[in-house]
């Protein structure tokens, strides 16, 4: 355990401007924000190989150890030295030897309505904002001994340059911290091509199982979509219909079958045109075996939504009054082309939704998932509203010989959170 370490546990109240300071002064020094216990560890007992290898950072320690009484003032102070971690590089999403966040640390203590939480989830979204750009124009990023190489150098030529560059390095060093765990999940996707939960080439040539409450791969028992949903399609099926101007002339598109617990609660309010993108063979058959195909006010679109809803786009024929989307095996980035779609195909008064479970396996990162959300429409002219809703209990409980779990004989469990976060995005000036 570092001096640094120790500052951040509070021993003493009250918590002072020293506190802040003394931060400062360990960080300038060319301690690392995510110097971890563990490392000082091993440091202390010359431990170069073997030792202790967990990720305790000095964030993980303020959210384990920040008295929960703190007054206005010291709240403040810690607020400061929280903002100035994340200034010099501090991991938002690291996790500790509990494979806890930070952010989880705050929500597991009862800490979620403290601005200290919020700057972790700000964090969060700043550092995936930031990563998109670097992505984008493929910039270079440096490693932390470059990053810290570079501020001595710096400081060198004078303390105001090296405060100003410290600035921007940790900036660098916090999309650095995100794009390496991005990059882990990216590898895990690329190298492991047959999960149909990563890839969807897999999933589409996967074979899928009907089971009473679920619908599942049938080798992997990945969890497709689950009868547990249905008070949340509920929510999305009326959301589609409630800015609808003429009843005479009401189109709904829905991107992703399933199971059809949407699609029935759509088709039951008769709209005048109800279009199904739909690609897994295995659903197209089981649509046509329940009568999907010969329902009169049903447009069945078979394939990818990625080929098709360009065709229908360019058409120019048709435009709905909602539009939803819930499918398997897709990622946020192919979200975010189809909101180029979104908002070509839906009417000036529709409505756009979609099943809400971006990072719903972790409460922080669903929560940064939902500003995501927002931003990314609100750059489309959609504003996004969300309402609140609790998730039946039996979605947060792994079952045992006792106790039987939603859960049971699905690989992985795809949410975990306590309240859904159910969308509605429509143009800025209805």
């Amino acid at each position: 355990m570092s001096d640094l370490h120790d500052l951040c546990k509070f021993s003493s109240r009250p918590i002072t401007q020293k506190a802040v300071d003394d931060l400062k002064y360990y960080l300038k020094a060319g301690i690392p924000a995510t110097y971890t216990i563990e490392e000082a560890y091993n440091y202390m007992n010359g431990i170069e190989e073997g030792g202790a290898t967990t990720t305790t950072t000095p964030l993980h320690l303020i959210a384990t150890h920040v008295p929960k009484d703190l007054s206005e003032e010291e709240m403040k102070i810690v607020n400061d030295m929280v903002t100035i971690l994340f200034e010099y590089g501090a991991g938002w999403c690291l996790t500790d030897v509990n494979n806890d966040t930070p952010g989880c640390i705050f929500i597991n203590r009862g800490m979620k309505d403290t601005p200290l939480y919020d700057q972790i989830v700000d964090a969060g979204v700043r550092a995936e904002l930031l990563l998109r750009k670097v992505s984008e124009f493929d910039m270079e990023v440096l490693s932390d001994e470059e990053a810290l190489e570079l501020a001595a150098r710096q400081e060198e030529a004078g303390e105001n340059a090296a405060e100003e560059d410290t600035e921007e390095t940790s900036e660098t060093k916090d999309v650095a911290v995100t794009q390496e765990a991005e990059k882990e999940a990216e590898t895990t996707e690329l190298n492991d091509t047959s999960d149909p939960s990563f890839n969807q080439k897999a999933y589409l040539e996967s074979k899928l199982q009907y089971k009473d409450d679920a619908l599942v791969t049938e080798e992997g028992k990945d969890g497709v979509m689950m009868s547990w949903e249905t008070d949340l399609m509920k929510l999305g099926s009326d959301s589609l219909f409630k800015k609808a101007e003429d009843p005479k002339d009401t189109n709904i598109l829905n991107i992703g079958f399933g199971m059809g617990i949407i699609d029935g609660m759509i088709n039951a309010k008769n709209p005048t045109k109800h279009y199904i993108c739909e690609a897994h063979p295995d659903v197209l058959a089981k649509m046509k075996a329940d009568g999907w195909y010969s329902k009169p006010n049903v447009v069945i679109l078979e394939g990818r939504w990625q080929e098709l809803l360009n065709h229908l786009l360019s058409s120019g024929l048709v435009y709905f009054d909602g539009i939803y989307y819930d499918t398997f095996s897709e990622h946020y980035q192919d979200m975010l082309e189809l909101f180029d779609f979104v908002v070509g195909l839906l009417k000036p008064t529709g409505v756009f939704s979609f099943f809400n479970g971006l990072g719903a396996d972790r409460q922080v990162i669903y929560e940064v998932y939902k500003k995501l959300v927002e931003i990314d429409l609100g750059n489309y002219g959609l504003k996004t509203e969300f309402k609140e809703v609790e998730v039946p209990q039996e979605t947060m409980k792994k079952g045992d010989a006792k106790d039987e779990s939603v859960w049971d004989e699905i690989r992985r469990p795809y949410w975990l959170c306590p309240v859904y976060y159910h969308p509605e995005a429509t143009f800025h000036d209805i």
